[in-house]
């Protein structure tokens, strides 16, 4: 499982701005960890985990969530001017794929991407490609991401080749929103609703 948090989040918010859940909705959702980790292993062994994000302290609760379920977490600072946005973290993700692809070449399994960036697809880099190539040594297939914000070219190969999920449709399960903080116009909490598996297609 791959997990490029960067790719998820600001969607979240795009999403929860767009469906009109209260004053300040895109400030105060999160995404509930535990469901969408859920969503994406579907209930199956998971061999080895890898997650990509940055280091804001406020997202630092997640980051310990994701490593007490044993996955590797890889946390860069944003601020560091030589550095592109998201061309290490990217980097990182990938170089952890291939070497997955070469650690298991006999004995190829299911690589699971949390990511929509299909940037570099031309040039013979990014996800996109990453990916390619891993179908090509027998490894099956499965993209997660916001239907909208997904790299439209990586989405339509997904669903050809493998397994593409909406995280649209499991919007309401993989989210929640926080009450709205003192001094602001008052808007409730929301839980995540309850995970529904029968709706994710498996490779």
């Amino acid at each position: 499982m791959y997990w490029d948090n960067s790719s998820l989040f600001p969607e979240a918010q795009r999403q929860a701005e767009g469906r009109r859940e209260g004053p300040d909705a895109r400030y105060r959702v999160r995404l509930h960890f535990e469901n969408l980790f859920i969503l994406a292993h579907a209930e199956r062994h998971v061999e080895r985990a890898f997650a990509v994000g940055s280091i804001p302290p406020e997202m630092r609760k997640l980051w310990n969530r994701m490593e007490g379920d044993g996955i590797e977490v890889e946390l860069f600072d944003r601020g560091k001017a030589h550095r592109g946005e998201q061309d290490m973290p990217d980097g990182l993700l990938q170089l952890r794929m291939l070497e997955d692809a070469l650690d298991y070449s006999g004995d190829p399994e299911i690589a699971v991407l949390l990511s929509g960036d299909g940037a570099g697809y031309l040039t013979g880099a990014g996800f996109h490609s990453t990916l390619e190539r891993m179908l090509r040594k027998g490894w099956r297939i499965e993209i997660l991401s916001w239907a909208h914000s997904c790299n439209q070219r990586m989405r339509r190969w997904a669903m050809k080749h493998g397994v593409f999920v909406p995280l649209d449709d499991h919007y309401e399960a993989i989210t929640f929103l926080e009450p709205a903080r003192g001094g602001h116009l008052f808007a409730p909490a929301r839980n995540a609703a309850p995970l529904n598996l029968n709706q994710r297609a498996i490779s």
